[in-house]
């Protein structure tokens, strides 16, 4: 088994109920009852399932990494009851970009990490690469959040602040699934 390997399904059963999910920008996903998340291969039949890994820290300096490791928690806090997963898939001008150049985009031009920083510990957030499979997939990266209640409010702000910035015109689909602890 692929430990790094997630798998976010959509359908009748999960940990997680789904309140909504609505496209940013290009085709949504179908609405689903419950996402199901597990490490390693989907666990049964479903409306979607979307699949990741986890992977290095990629476009990250290390004084960034000290910076991030010192504040960022992991998603599964009894308190986080509330989660979001944001699939992205970024655009073939993106991709045609050199790693420098992109670094350049995300962190010189769009200040990512340090937006980032600014909601963290109440964000939890983990990154999934879904590039690096061996199948395409729809999106490039599924990013799932999680937080108390108390902080939806940081976490749109979080969205919105993130959105307006230059990385995010090199995003041709997005889709957010909100959701409740079950």
């Amino acid at each position: 088994m692929n430990e790094r390997l997630w798998s976010f399904s959509g359908g009748d059963h999960g940990q997680w109920r789904v309140t909504d999910v609505k496209a940013v920008t290009g085709t949504s996903l179908a609405m689903a009852a419950r996402l199901d998340i597990v490490n390693g291969a989907p666990s049964g039949p479903a409306v979607w399932t979307l699949q990741g890994v986890t992977s290095n820290e990629r476009y990250v300096q290390q004084d960034e990494k000290r910076k991030l490791a010192v504040v960022q928690q992991d998603p599964g806090r009894p308190s986080s009851t509330q989660a979001a997963l944001i699939p992205i898939r970024k655009n073939a001008a993106w991709w045609a970009l050199t790693q420098d150049e992109r670094r350049d985009i995300l962190e010189a031009k769009s200040r990512h990490i340090e937006i980032g920083l600014r909601y963290l510990p109440p964000i939890a957030r983990r990154l999934h690469h879904c590039r690096d499979l061996a199948t395409v997939q729809g999106y490039d990266f599924l990013t799932w959040f999680e937080f108390a209640p108390e902080h939806a409010k940081a976490f749109g702000e979080l969205l919105l602040a993130l959105r307006n910035t230059p990385e995010w015109t090199y995003v041709e689909r997005e889709t957010e699934v909100h959701l409740r602890r079950a």
